[in-house]
């Protein structure tokens, strides 16, 4: 497997590697370029300069006796001054009467005359005379080893032109020059990569770790290790965020597994009570502890268990099926109105055996909502079925509907013992029962209002329950059609 940290690792140092290889190309390209362009420039100007102070020079003459001739001594003076500033090799060239490129002087500042007699290449001549000058790298036809900066300009006599004057500097110099300029350059380049691979290589590290840690805990998850968590160390990225969300799932994981330990306990717990009571009455009356006169009570006891452990069951495979992923059929319209009447009638029994009276706040007209109108049955026949439990004997159960903003509340009110405020927010978990004072419910088994809220939750509706100085209520929603 390849790590995602090589990876990372090797796409920046490649990144980086081709920019700077990119940059510093065209950066050694434009600075030789540049460097030998100013340099030409300034042999060109050179040799205009010699050009110029030749031709003036020459058309001054002293005296009738004594002309002006390039071998005079201020003008040996000024070519030698100008050669040593220059660094360059000054050749004087004749092109008139017939001699076409002869050196008449020549004179790199500290010796003369080294080339004279000499021809300048007849190509050269010509490529200068039509284009008025000359500029390029050569080695005029084998005068020196090695090519050089060469730039001509013409001098002229009246309007005709008597020669040539050729500024030659060598490369040497300006080749030291820009390899010191790219030595710096490569020097920095060389720094700057390894900062940059430095700190690609800690920022890769630094981002990669976190990735590690989760699934290092995912791993102990997956052995049972529910308190594992990953160290977010404050970071406000993206990987920040990533770790902060699976230790939020690690914790929301944590609960469920402890609800689900939970929640096998008890349904442990409530199996094991009527199963024992089951099991001690029949051994009783097998074994002769329960004498025959006491047999039909043991056995009615042994009735009501059974009955009792079917009932669980029954509501154990209905929570089963609500929690699947099956559990929300399609929903269609019916009279909510209507429903709490029919589940009214279906506990009429209940009802006058505790000798309640009934208080129905129904509208007239239909309040049709959408819904599963069997679910729905299920969860006003369970809410209606508490509050006949609880109700003080005598009492008044209340039922109402009203629709307000586009839903429909529906209300079971009874009179009873007041819930504690702390104990209202357990009321739909599961296996939970009320205090002391409520647990005249022999028979329930704590599911009730669990899958109550279960089936809202599948219609993504709401309940909640108040209980003040005696008065318990519920109040649920649902959508208007």
């Amino acid at each position: 497997m390849k790590s995602l940290y090589k990876r990372q690792f090797a796409m920046m140092a490649g990144m980086i590697l081709i920019s700077f290889a990119l940059l510093g190309s065209a950066f050694i390209t434009l600075s030789y370029t540049y460097t030998v362009r100013e340099k030409q420039e300034s042999m060109e100007h050179n040799a205009d300069i010699l050009a110029n102070f030749t031709t003036l020079y020459l058309s001054g003459n002293r005296s009738f006796y004594s002309p002006a001739t390039i071998y005079d001594t201020e003008y040996r003076s000024y070519v030698s001054i100008l050669a040593q500033l220059a660094d360059a090799y000054v050749i004087l060239s004749e092109t008139a009467e017939g001699v076409s490129g002869q050196i008449v002087y020549s004179s790199d500042g500290v010796t003369e005359g080294g080339f004279n007699g000499l021809y300048v290449p007849e190509s050269v001549i010509q490529s200068a005379i039509q284009g008025k000058g000359y500029s390029g790298m050569d080695t005029l036809g084998g005068l020196f080893t090695e090519k050089r900066f060469v730039a001509a300009s013409p001098i002229y006599r009246g309007s005709v032109m008597a020669g040539m004057v050729f500024v030659a500097a060598e490369t040497s110099s300006l080749t030291e020059m820009w390899r010191a300029f790219a030595n710096i350059f490569f020097f920095t380049a060389v720094v700057v990569l390894c900062i940059a691979f430095i700190t690609t290589s800690v920022t890769s590290l630094r981002q990669t770790k976190p990735l590690k840690e989760m699934a290092d805990a995912v791993r102990k998850f997956g052995h049972g290790e529910f308190e594992t968590r990953v160290e977010v160390g404050g970071r406000q990225d993206e990987v920040g965020e990533l770790a902060e969300a699976f230790n939020a799932m690690a914790d929301s994981l944590a609960k469920s597994e402890a609800k689900r330990s939970e929640f096998v306990a008890n349904i442990s717990h409530e199996l094991k009570t009527p199963m024992t009571t089951i099991a001690g009455f029949a051994d009783g009356i097998l074994d002769g502890t329960i004498p025959p006169a006491k047999e039909p009570e043991a056995l009615a006891t042994i009735s009501s268990e059974t009955r009792r452990l079917s009932r669980l069951v029954r509501r154990m495979l209905d929570l089963s099926r609500l929690q699947s992923t099956e559990s929300v059929t399609a929903q269609e319209q019916f009279d909510v109105s209507e429903l709490m009447v029919r589940v009214l009638l279906s506990l009429e029994t209940k009802i006058n055996a505790r000798r309640l009276d009934v208080d129905t706040n129904l509208p007239e007209e239909p309040v049709m909502v959408w819904g599963d109108p069997d679910a729905i049955t299920q969860v006003c026949y369970n809410l209606l079925d508490n509050a006949i439990k609880f109700s003080l004997e005598g009492g008044v159960i209340t039922l109402g509907v009203a629709s307000k903003g586009g839903k429909a509340h529906v209300s079971v009110r009874n009179v009873g013992d007041t819930i504690p405020a702390a104990e209202l927010p357990l009321l739909f978990d599961r296996f939970h029962k009320s205090d002391k004072s409520r647990s005249e419910d022999r028979d329930g088994v704590g599911l009730g209002l669990y899958i109550v809220k279960t089936i809202l939750n599948n219609h993504k509706e709401n309940i909640t329950v108040t209980s003040e100085n005696g008065v318990t209520e519920f109040v649920f929603t649902l959508t208007l059609a």
